[in-house]
């Protein structure tokens, strides 16, 4: 029983490895407003990315996708709209493989 449960455990820690999602390919759709190394002050108005912590990324990511930031979903910076759209393919693992990788950006 044992040898079952440890064959278990190691085929799911590989599995998760082998499909990890990769939060720089993911953020190759951010570059453009966000820079390269998430440095851009987006409008004169957005805070870069960089200076977040990954745990602020990600939730306002979701919050952005939910269409809940902001007065009325107009976002932070008014940018509501814009991000809404862009959050809709984007799953809250991607999210997170995002924020963090950002956090490697610092």
């Amino acid at each position: 029983m044992k040898k079952i449960i440890l064959s278990l455990a190691v085929v799911g820690a590989f599995a998760t490895s082998v499909f990890a999602v990769d939060g720089a390919a993911v953020f190759k759709k951010c570059i453009a407003c966000h820079g390269t190394k998430a440095e851009k002050k987006y409008l004169n108005k957005v805070p870069p990315l960089n200076t977040l912590d990954a745990a602020t990324i990600a939730a306002n990511m979701q919050l952005y996708k939910d269409g809940k930031v902001g007065e009325n979903g107009k976002g932070l910076f008014g940018m509501g709209a814009v991000m809404k759209i862009q959050m809709k393919p984007i799953s809250p693992e991607e999210m997170k493989a995002v924020a963090e990788y950002i956090q490697t950006l610092k």
